[in-house]
């Protein structure tokens, strides 16, 4: 999952790249559907091929007519320039809608950052807002949006970091916050939403899952997320966002049985 810039078809009838691609350019191998994706990054991918974004990717490679492939790399500096932009793969699913690097396509699903605390502790808390947060320990992945609103709410000097970019082969700060809460580390914690969700569903754990709403003149909170494609290929673009829309009911059922969060486009959570 790429979070620019933080941290993202077939046509009705399945045809040849040949015609098609000399018309506008595209001379790329297309007799697979060759997928650039962390191997080490659940509940998005990984080389097991147990994530989300793994089983979205099997949809469209169907639509496609094409077996699916994979171009490992962690999620860190230079993933695009070092797989997309290298011609090592040819879709990047998970990106911002929008995203700068990359030619994104249509958006298959709308979500949020949350924030989470254990459902035993008796905050019933309702946002960042909240005044009873400036007593409690807190945590949020650095660099991220939710850390502007704690720099807004003036909640930063008792607000533990986590890393963002890092080797997801070798840790998962995001993994480690939500078991801080857990133990009681930090109180309440500010995550990426489906990660934070595919946690609590995976092991059933007591946590409670505040959507964060976006705040006039703060960084976003809520994202379409989107897959990406090389600039100059608008054919193949094309061809990607028709599965989309062919294979959307699938790909939101994909996303409700990892328990990510959905919004509808008037914010409002819609799952889980």
């Amino acid at each position: 999952m790429r979070l620019a810039p933080l941290f993202r078809a077939a046509s009705l009838l399945v045809i040849a790249a040949g015609p098609a691609a000399a018309q506008t350019g595209e001379i790329v191998d297309r007799s697979e559907l060759k997928v650039c994706a962390d191997p080490n990054n659940l509940p998005f991918s990984d080389d097991k091929k147990e994530g989300f974004e793994n089983k979205i990717a099997e949809l469209i490679g169907a639509e496609l007519g094409l077996t699916v492939d994979y171009a490992w790399f962690p999620q860190v500096t230079g993933f695009v320039r070092n797989t997309l932009r290298a011609h090592l793969c040819d879709l990047v699913t998970g990106t911002v809608a929008g995203d700068e690097v990359m030619q994104t396509t249509n958006p298959y699903y709308f979500t949020t950052y949350l924030m989470f605390y254990r459902s035993d502790k008796g905050l019933a808390l309702n946002g960042p807002q909240d005044p009873r947060l400036a007593d409690l320990r807190l945590g949020v992945v650095a660099g991220t949006p939710p850390a502007d609103l704690l720099v807004r709410h003036d909640l930063m000097s008792h607000t533990r970091p986590y890393a963002l970019m890092v080797d997801t082969r070798v840790e998962s700060p995001t993994h480690q916050m939500v078991q801080d809460v857990l133990d009681g580390t930090i109180d309440v914690g500010f995550l990426w939403g489906p990660i934070a969700a595919y946690y609590r569903k995976r092991d059933d754990l007591p946590l409670t899952l505040v959507p964060l709403k976006d705040e006039p003149g703060a960084a976003r909170m809520e994202y379409h997320i989107a897959m990406g494609v090389r600039a100059n290929e608008p054919e193949w673009r094309r061809r990607i966002n028709a599965a989309i829309l062919k294979r959307q009911p699938e790909i939101t059922a994909i996303l409700r049985d990892y328990g990510v969060p959905l919004l509808n486009e008037q914010g409002e959570l819609t799952s889980p």
